[in-house]
């Protein structure tokens, strides 16, 4: 599953995609890992975000709250069944500006990573959710759907790529 994508573009060129405002200084990596920030494009802006929705679990030997982890991918399939999406489906949807994402490939433990991009573009958007945490602020997800033809031999499930025809629609 997709725990890692790059956004390598300039912040500029990206809000520019999404005719989003930006304010220069969000805080984001090129390449952003679950629990780290990244940009996402919501309500005609452009901002940093942290990337999953805080899942809390507890300790199986003391009964105590652990640290919360990241959830950073939403199944398509499970968007309107599961409390932790089904708000944010319904309310605040988002774009997702990435330039590759990347997936493992190979044996556990001996893996490489793979990184998948769109041929005719370098700045392209996935669909994501996002709701605000009491842990990291704002926080988004992206949604994955099943995999293209292109992914089956790495994965099942994939980012859902959205074309500019389709942004509208989604948020």
């Amino acid at each position: 599953m997709c725990n890692l994508y790059r956004m390598t573009a300039k912040e500029a060129e990206a809000a520019e995609l999404f005719g989003a405002a930006f304010t220069p200084g969000a805080h984001y990596g090129a390449e952003v890992w679950a629990g780290y920030p990244g940009l996402v494009a919501v309500g005609g802006k452009l901002r940093a975000m942290s990337w999953g929705f805080p899942c809390h679990a507890f300790s199986k030997k003391t009964g105590k709250p652990l640290k919360a982890s990241p959830v950073n991918n939403a199944r398509d399939d499970k968007l309107r069944v599961y409390p932790i999406w089904r708000d944010s489906f319904r309310e605040r949807r988002c774009l997702i500006p990435i330039t590759k994402w990347c997936e493992p490939e190979g044996e556990d433990r001996r893996n490489t990573r793979t990184w998948y991009s769109l041929p005719d573009t370098e700045v392209f958007a996935v669909a994501g959710i996002w709701r605000p945490t009491d842990e990291w602020g704002d926080a988004y997800a992206m949604v994955m759907v099943d995999g293209c033809e292109q992914m089956s031999d790495v994965h099942d499930r994939m980012p859902t790529v959205l074309r500019g025809e389709g942004w509208a629609r989604w948020t």
